[in-house]
């Protein structure tokens, strides 16, 4: 092993393959599965650059779940990454750590927390682990906050918009009004790297956001035009569309169609010179056309 390399938990994932791509040649560390603790004492983190992107995604299990897998996880691979000699760790939180929405202005990197759900919570808790670690222990440790990622293969919420934009029926976006933060996921793996190797990065927490954010129905209408079809939006009030999806029980699903919630990148741009350079308009062709390419 060279004296400086890389090490990517979740290397597998959305954003672990770009990452992966982006570094090139990088070991990989599962901790996702039964022997996890055996993997992570087998690891090689002497003068490692570890990028820390595992993690149980939203609504995928209880509180306690949420905390063993990204609190504890979290904790032990800092704490071994620090007895070991590891370089630097680099740790892939979520905007959701402030809030579900915004309002009068984008979230900054100072602002209170106030996480809503059980992956939030778990994610701050993360975040306040990892920099106990590196307090006590001298390892260089950066957070990464990011909203949601744009690309070819998204899946989650982005697929479930993706089909809907798919198919020929009129949609009732057209009467919302929000602004939603975005960033490709080749723009935040170039962010993790840069977070990586400059030393401005030590220590710091940034946001990863496009300085353009996206209406739902300005990026419906973006996937539908590279899905080459009509765009079909028709307006129902967001009130009457949020009050509908409640009594379906899925009020909180609308919300992320219908409110706000924006970041901005002023503390990543400044200190790093990083600048997310693709727009949702180009991140909805890419995604377009792996829709259509993915299997049957």
């Amino acid at each position: 092993m060279p004296v400086s390399f890389s090490l990517v938990t979740g290397a597998g994932g959305f954003v672990g393959r770009a990452l992966a791509a982006r570094l090139g040649q990088c070991a990989s560390l599962k901790l996702g599965v039964p022997d996890w603790e055996e993997r992570l004492l087998d690891a090689p983190l002497a003068g490692a650059t570890v990028y820390h992107l595992a993690a149980r995604v939203h609504g995928t299990g209880s509180e306690a779940e949420f905390f063993a897998d990204n609190v504890e996880k979290s904790r032990r691979l800092a704490l071994e990454a620090a007895r070991r000699g590891a370089r630097r760790l680099v740790f892939l939180s979520s905007i959701k750590v402030h809030g579900e929405e915004t309002d009068a202005r984008p979230f900054a990197v100072g602002d209170a927390p106030a996480p809503r759900d059980s992956y939030a919570r778990s994610k701050l808790a993360a975040e306040e682990a990892l920099r106990d670690v590196a307090g006590q222990h001298g390892l260089d440790a950066v957070t990464v906050r990011t909203p949601l990622v744009l690309g070819g293969g998204a899946r989650g919420n982005l697929a479930s918009l993706l089909a809907m934009a798919d198919s020929p029926w009129p949609l009732p976006l057209a009467s919302i009004d929000n602004r939603r933060s975005l960033v490709h996921v080749d723009d935040l793996a170039r962010l993790l790297v840069a977070c990586g190797d400059s030393p401005a990065a030590v220590g710091a927490t940034f946001i990863a956001s496009h300085r353009r954010p996206a209406s739902t129905p300005a990026l419906v209408r973006a996937m539908r035009r590279a899905l080459g079809r009509p765009e079909r939006l028709f307006g129902i009030a967001p009130g009457a569309l949020e009050a509908t999806a409640a009594a379906m029980g899925q009020g909180e699903r609308m919300r992320r169609l219908t409110r706000s919630l924006e970041a901005e990148a002023s503390a990543a741009e400044g200190a790093l010179g990083w600048v997310a350079a693709i727009d949702f308009e180009e991140a909805a062709a890419q995604m377009a056309r792996a829709w259509r390419g993915r299997p049957a």
